[in-house]
């Protein structure tokens, strides 16, 4: 995991598996990327307001957040709707990345506020590729105000 300081992506998804694909495909970026993975929706409201055990990161906001839809605590939509209504964090990108398809899922994310919204493939290189691109995009070539 990396240093809290200099965070670029922060990934919050509860499975194990996902999140250790996604990782993989955040490393073969061969981009300058760190990322954080916390593994609920609390512990992600807890980074980026730094609370809890996050209350000693430095103030600096991640690139991106990468959302997992349902996770146990607080899900992903709970953590948009409060990312987008504050100020302070409303201009960070979000990418919904989730296992659901279902047209209410997306709807509903981006009347909150997401930015982009993918599913997950089933398929390992497919979901690799996928992630890839999306980490690359919202972190190395996307630009968001300071």
């Amino acid at each position: 995991m990396a240093e809290t300081k200099d965070v670029e992506i922060l990934l919050a998804e509860d499975a194990d598996t996902d999140a250790e694909m996604i990782m993989r495909a955040l490393r073969k970026m061969n981009a300058p990327t760190t990322f954080v993975r916390v593994r609920d929706g609390v512990e992600a409201l807890d980074f980026i307001f730094r609370k809890g055990s996050f209350s000693s990161r430095s103030i600096a906001q991640p690139k991106l957040v990468m959302l997992d839809l349902k996770m146990p605590r607080l899900g992903g939509l709970d953590v948009l709707r409060r990312l987008k209504t504050e100020d302070a964090t409303k201009a960070i990108p979000v990418v919904m990345l989730t296992s659901s398809a279902e047209e209410r899922d997306i709807v509903a994310s981006y009347q909150f506020g997401a930015n982009s919204y993918l599913v997950k493939p089933v398929n390992f290189a497919s979901f690799t590729d996928v992630v890839s691109r999306a980490g690359w995009y919202w972190s190395a070539i996307n630009r968001v105000p300071s």
